[in-house]
């Protein structure tokens, strides 16, 4: 799980995602992002539909897996609002290394991956 400050908090957070970011749609996910000046670090949801799969603990396990994967690779360093939202539950099976893959170009279609310079 990413750490708090890198969460939305309040029903009415994501509006202004939805209302005024960019969208990136790729086959299983989409990125919607925006940049939040207001902010130092960027926050991200995950949304999983129970069109998606009907079961809790499926969708809670996706959720729980992307935000591991953006925890453990740090993608984003600027302050920007992201969204993914989840077209399909074969994100639930997939392999680590397919779902990182997909969302780190995901990430870099958008421009929001770290350089490596920004590494150092």
């Amino acid at each position: 799980m990413i750490s708090s400050s890198n969460r939305f908090h309040g029903h009415n957070s994501l509006k202004t995602v939805y209302s005024r970011g960019q969208l990136i749609r790729g086959p299983l996910i989409s990125l919607k992002y925006t940049p939040n000046t207001r902010r130092k670090t960027y926050r991200l949801a995950v949304v999983v539909s129970k069109k998606v799969n009907k079961s809790a603990v499926v969708r809670n396990r996706i959720r729980r897996r992307i935000y591991e994967i953006a925890r453990n690779h740090q993608l984003v360093d600027q302050p920007y609002d992201i969204v993914l939202s989840v077209f399909s539950d074969s994100v639930a099976t997939m392999s680590s290394e397919q779902l990182t893959d997909m969302l780190k170009k995901q990430f870099q279609k958008a421009q929001l991956v770290k350089t490596p310079a920004q590494n150092s």
